[in-house]
């Protein structure tokens, strides 16, 4: 098989080497595509404490495909079965995953891209947004995440305010069901959410940038025992925080990142299943693709953003 190996900081090859076999417990799954995450970017570009070469088909971690072949001892899959795979070496022709790290796509998806992870991990954060009818949400940043969660309150009946720096993104909001959009760095920005609420300010506020400017921002923009939820992948170092804001505002503070397993992969199934339902359609999100081949390309563009993008795919 072929697979994109990072071998220095913004350079990248294609290695051929064998196709794993699936030890016990395990899938081989033939993938049809991988998304480029935000937190590749950090790898991409090299950072002190990355060693080179990474591991063939790393950083890759929002694969889907099929099912080729099955590991002894597992019973609940079959080959050839269309799946989501939280794996983690998925820039590649094929990876293998935890069987209980797949997760089956309803025949309603088709052949439509499905970068589980992503997908999942924004179920998840909503879980514990906890959306309801009649809240004010705001969201700073809108990228694929920021995005899913834009429509994700707006279907729930919150009034969704989008806060993000680049005007195509703004656009991608109100598509999404934002009713009001502004410049996270215009200096009023403020000002118009206590506008728009009557001084009253955000029910709820979720941070989707991992940007300390961006937290600042989120956190004086949610009210008066009000939740602040952090979904932003803050990894390049401390964040200082308004402590005696959080305190005087008695906020609730959630930190939205998962790390059990079992979690991701429900997150990953209600996300097919409302992706099948059309009750979440992240279609419009997948703006660019690349082939395998020229995944240097698509690690440049994720991390450059043009004009018009929001999430790229890499094809096998």
């Amino acid at each position: 098989m072929r697979a994109a190996v990072i071998t220095a900081p913004r350079s990248a090859a294609l290695q051929r080497l064998p196709t794993p076999d699936p030890g016990p417990g395990e899938v081989l799954v033939e993938l049809e595509g991988c998304g480029v995450c935000g937190s590749d970017l950090p790898v991409w570009q090299g950072r002190p404490w990355f060693d080179y070469p990474r591991e063939p088909g790393a950083p890759g971690h929002e694969g889907w495909g099929r099912i080729a072949a099955l590991g002894d001892g597992v019973r609940d899959l079959a080959a050839g079965t269309r799946v989501a795979a939280i794996c983690y070496r998925s820039d590649a022709e094929f990876d293998v995953a935890a069987a209980d790290a797949v997760v089956a796509l309803p025949d309603e998806l088709g052949g439509s891209p499905f970068p589980g992870e992503p997908l999942g991990c924004a179920m998840n954060v909503a879980r514990r947004c906890d959306f309801a009818e009649g809240q004010t949400v705001a969201v700073v940043g809108v990228g694929f995440l920021g995005a899913l969660l834009v429509q994700i309150a707006a279907r729930a009946g919150a009034r969704v305010i989008a806060l993000s720096r680049r005007p195509f993104a703004l656009q991608i909001a109100r598509a999404m069901g934002a009713e009001h959009v502004l410049d996270a760095e215009d200096d009023t920005a403020l000002e118009a959410v206590q506008e728009l609420t009557g001084g009253v300010l955000c029910d709820r506020v979720i941070e989707v940038t991992g940007k300390q400017d961006p937290l600042d921002l989120a956190t004086q923009l949610t009210r008066v025992r009000g939740r602040l939820v952090i979904a932003g992948f803050h990894q390049d170092g401390a964040r200082r925080v308004d402590m005696q804001l959080w305190n005087w505002r008695g906020l609730d503070v959630v930190n939205a990142h998962e790390r059990d397993p079992a979690i991701y992969a429900q997150g990953v199934r209600d996300a097919a299943r409302a992706v099948a339902a059309g009750t979440l359609d992240p279609s419009a999100l997948y703006t660019h693709e690349f082939a395998l081949a020229d995944i240097a390309s698509a690690f440049d563009a994720a991390s450059e953003r043009p004009e018009g993008f929001l999430k790229a795919l890499v094809r096998p």
